[in-house]
């Protein structure tokens, strides 16, 4: 479905960017660019060792940057710029991904029309334009195995990647208690079990450069943490 240029405008105006960066200073000129059609942006950044605090306020002048002086993690970070979003919808959005204003305006066309919906997807594409697995329903019912919805589907889960989330329900929020990994589905099964369904939208489709968003000064460092966070986080998920 092709939107008009003033259906679009009017829809981003609607939406609140919401992104949380670490050690992410080579991303922000790819989020400048994506961010550009956006009066409403939320940046939490999460004590970057670089100067991405100093290329947010120079490259994405509309954005409000949250310095925390600390890393308080994925869900946390979130969470405080959700707090900030006066606006019907925040969009979740990585610093490793870029989505088109077409694909946000029909995530809220989406949104919309399932009123009832938390959370609103997109399909995700990796970097040569290939379709994502991300999403399935819960893990512990049976797995995903392909990226095939031809119209908007209600899923289990959602990579929260690129989440539309609905904000005049305050209720959705990450639970604290995930630093890095599995908080996106935590909140998905929370939300599932309050009747309040989680939809694939893929007519709106995003680019995700998959664990893009962080290098700091030292990777080996940053790879051991995820790590540790992804085994921490599926034992407290399970």
């Amino acid at each position: 479905m092709s939107l008009a240029p003033e259906a679009i405008q009017a829809a981003l105006q609607r939406v609140t960017v919401v992104s949380v960066t670490h050690h992410s200073a080579h991303c922000v000129p790819a989020m400048a660019r994506t961010l550009s059609p956006f009066a409403q942006v939320v940046v939490v950044d999460n004590a970057s060792d670089d100067d991405t605090v100093a290329q947010l306020a120079a490259r994405i002048p509309q954005a409000r940057v949250i310095a925390s002086p600390v890393n308080l993690g994925f869900g946390v970070a979130n969470n405080r710029a959700l707090d900030a979003v006066g606006t019907t919808y925040a969009l979740l959005l990585n610093p490793d991904c870029h989505i088109e204003p077409e694909a946000v305006a029909q995530l809220v066309a989406t949104a919309d029309a399932w009123p009832h919906a938390a959370i609103i997807a997109p399909q995700l594409l990796d970097a040569q334009g290939r379709p994502e697995l991300n999403y399935g329903w819960l893990r512990w019912h049976w797995a995903g195995r392909t990226a095939a919805a031809q119209g908007p589907l209600c899923v289990g889960h959602a990579c929260a990647a690129a989440w539309l989330l609905r904000c005049d329900d305050r209720a959705w929020r990450f639970d604290p208690g995930f630093f890095l990994y599995y908080e996106d589905e935590d909140l998905c099964a929370r939300a599932l079990a309050a009747r309040a369904p989680v939809i694939i939208e893929p007519a709106a489709t995003a680019v995700h450069a998959n664990r893009g968003s962080v290098r700091g000064r030292s990777p080996a460092r940053a790879e051991w943490l995820r790590g540790y966070h992804h085994s921490r986080s599926k034992v407290r998920f399970q």
